[in-house]
């Protein structure tokens, strides 16, 4: 077995009074970020990533919400699922729903029958007449800020449908270890972005 040690790195000197203009540079690059653009600085594996961390979890779909800039709503700027189209875009009040609350408390949250919770916003299942039976939903961080939500879903297809008739049908729910499946995932696009940002500020993506 090889013996495993630590690697010890420290900050080139040379770097150090650059260090505050790199890291206003980074939140200038940070905040520019929008649910408009967002895709455009995924790559495709970064998105497979995420859509697969939803497969393997159960999830019907999953979407990335992001805030817009005046802070008051969350912008759905990515979804994995087949309405996609109808879905991208959709705006959620800040003071309304599970998705706003976890970016108020910063707190992950991870519940089943979702559509019996008084603070769920049903605006998003009316528009596309279904109802959500199952949510996780986790902060979403780049640039060492809270951006906005990673949520993915469970759904019942159709409206009015009740559990009993839907017998073994039903969907199976998330559980704890799913939530740390969406919360590792959500820590590791937040280091992949911050990475690819960095990497422009610098100009390595530009070789």
């Amino acid at each position: 077995m090889i013996a495993q040690t630590r690697a010890n790195f420290l900050p080139d000197p040379r770097f150090i009074p650059m260090q505050s203009s790199l890291e206003e540079h980074l939140r200038r690059m940070g905040n520019a970020i929008s649910p408009n653009n967002f895709v455009s600085i995924c790559n495709a594996n970064l998105l497979e990533l995420l859509a697969d961390s939803f497969d393997r979890i159960g999830a019907d779909e999953g979407s990335i919400w992001l805030l817009d800039e005046a802070k008051k709503t969350l912008v759905v700027a990515y979804n994995s699922g087949p309405n996609a189209a109808q879905i991208v875009g959709f705006k959620q009040p800040l003071n309304q729903g599970i998705v706003s609350l976890v970016v108020a408390t910063e707190q992950a949250f991870v519940e089943n029958q979702i559509y019996k919770n008084s603070k769920y916003s049903p605006r998003l299942d009316q528009k596309l007449r279904s109802r959500t039976y199952a949510m996780i939903a986790v902060p979403f961080y780049f640039v060492s800020q809270i951006r906005g939500v990673i949520s993915c879903v469970q759904l019942i297809d159709v409206v009015g449908e009740t559990e009993t008739a839907l017998g073994d049908n039903k969907p199976t729910g998330f559980q704890p270890q799913q939530l740390q499946v969406i919360q590792a995932t959500a820590t590791l696009l937040r280091d992949l972005i911050d990475y690819r940002l960095l990497g422009t500020a610098v100009g390595w993506n530009h070789r």
